[in-house]
């Protein structure tokens, strides 16, 4: 390719993008990728960048690391692409739920299906929950995301962009208030109370689901208080608690799961993302009695638990293992929340950081005011853009930025990362 032809490769395939693709998928840069390792990418004009949103928290152990990919190849080279395991089964799936059912915090026996997608995985886990209890109501939190299949988006709290225009949604599904901002833990709580009292009753809610911690929804964590209430509400009205991990899971908030941190157990959990380093898959896990309530055949899918997909999976929790990811996890948060914390003073646009792990936000309002800024937090994305480094933002008001590097991002680039922020923050203010 030419120099010229180089230099105008972005625009060239942003031209086509445009008239070949729809416009419901939003893109946010407007360069391409070409290549990436660890935590960086190149475009294809050759520009370098750091990749602090991770494929939206998909590549907790990097871009390309070494033993997901021998992994992959080996499965490719020496096994199979694709069987159905549904038609013919494989040991890597069963080793893998194996796995999991001793990682994730539920006593007792339990087991895992796989999917695809965590949207997937949140439509089966409705499933699950309503065939196990008999019960057909579901209850979500404001503010939550849990995808963009129509049930998924019905659960969803948030309506700009993920439900304008797709209604309408299924039915017997209830929104609470999530204990953030200006809401306390009673209020929640008695915002479930009205629910029961005004919506549903208890006897036919199947399910309450709740991310430990929100992530489209600006990264709060849910209070220890809250949850503990959550699994007594649940215990006293045999209503089953879901933790959805897709986000917060494979370590992220410090430990394999953000539910560790409460002491509080789940019924079932969703667990995707970063499982597989990037190739599609995800799980449900949880009690052995629930997860058999469905009749065969009524779980799956044709790609489910894809034999590539697993092989890379198996994979990341031996580097997770062997690179100490946890505890690399909870530095790298530290490290960051200090540097952001500093900030402060300087930057009265800054109303909050916080995060468990490496699960961090900075939140933005207006000077003296609770109003969300949402201009500045753009401004500080695209600033740090310019500079070269790849920065997300979330939030109900669009005002926080979320911070989702690789958990193997090398100490001098992310060194590097925090002073485009530090840079990006100077010139947005």
């Amino acid at each position: 390719m030419e120099l010229n032809d180089l230099k105008n490769a972005n625009a060239a395939l942003e031209q086509r993008r445009q008239a070949a693709t729809a416009r419901g998928v939003g893109v946010l840069s407007n360069f391409y990728v070409a290549r990436a390792e660890n935590s960086e990418l190149w475009d294809v004009e050759g520009r370098r960048f750091i990749d602090f949103a991770g494929g939206i928290a998909v590549v907790n152990v990097g871009h390309r690391h070494p033993k997901v990919i021998a992994a992959v190849k080996r499965q490719l080279d020496e096994g199979f692409i694709h069987t159905c395991y549904q038609v013919v089964p494989y040991e890597g799936y069963v080793s893998l739920a194996e796995k999991l059912n001793t990682l994730v915090p539920i006593s007792g026996p339990k087991k895992t299906n796989f999917f695809s997608t965590g949207a997937e995985a949140i439509e089966n886990i409705v499933k699950i929950a309503r065939v196990a209890t008999g019960r057909s109501g579901i209850i979500a939190f404001g503010g939550a995301f849990h995808g963009r299949s129509i049930m998924a988006s019905a659960l969803t709290g948030k309506v700009s962009p993920y439900k304008l225009g797709f209604g309408p949604f299924p039915p017997e599904v209830f929104h609470a208030p999530f204990p953030c901002r200006d809401v306390g833990v009673q209020q929640a709580l008695d915002g479930l109370e009205q629910i029961f009292r005004t919506e549903i009753e208890p006897k036919r809610v199947a399910a309450m689901i709740i991310e430990p911690v929100q992530g489209e929804g600006g990264f709060y964590d849910t209070p220890p208080e809250f949850m503990r209430a959550l699994r007594k509400l649940c215990d006293d009205n045999g209503i089953l608690l879901v933790a959805d991990e897709i986000q917060t899971g494979f370590g992220r908030t410090g430990t394999w799961f953000a539910m560790e941190q409460y002491g509080v157990e789940p019924d079932l959990m969703t667990i995707a993302k970063s499982l597989a380093a990037g190739f599609p898959l995800s799980a449900v896990t949880g009690r052995a009695a629930i997860m058999d309530a469905a009749a065969p055949g009524g779980l799956g899918g044709t790609y489910a638990g894809n034999p590539v997909a697993i092989a890379a999976a198996h994979a990341v929790i031996d580097v997770f293992h062997e690179e100490k990811l946890l505890d690399r996890s909870k530095q790298l948060g530290a490290r960051l929340k200090a540097r952001l914390v500093s900030q402060r003073q300087r930057f009265a646009q800054i109303a909050d950081v916080r995060g468990l792990g490496s699960m961090v936000a900075v939140e933005f309002n207006h000077p003296g005011t609770s109003t969300p800024d949402a201009a500045f937090a753009k401004r500080v994305q695209q600033e740090a853009m310019q500079r070269g480094l790849i920065l997300l933002t979330c939030g109900v008001g669009y005002n926080v930025i979320r911070f989702l590097y690789p958990l193997t991002v090398q100490d001098t680039v992310f060194e590097e990362a925090l002073k485009i922020v530090d840079a990006s923050l100077a010139a947005a203010g």
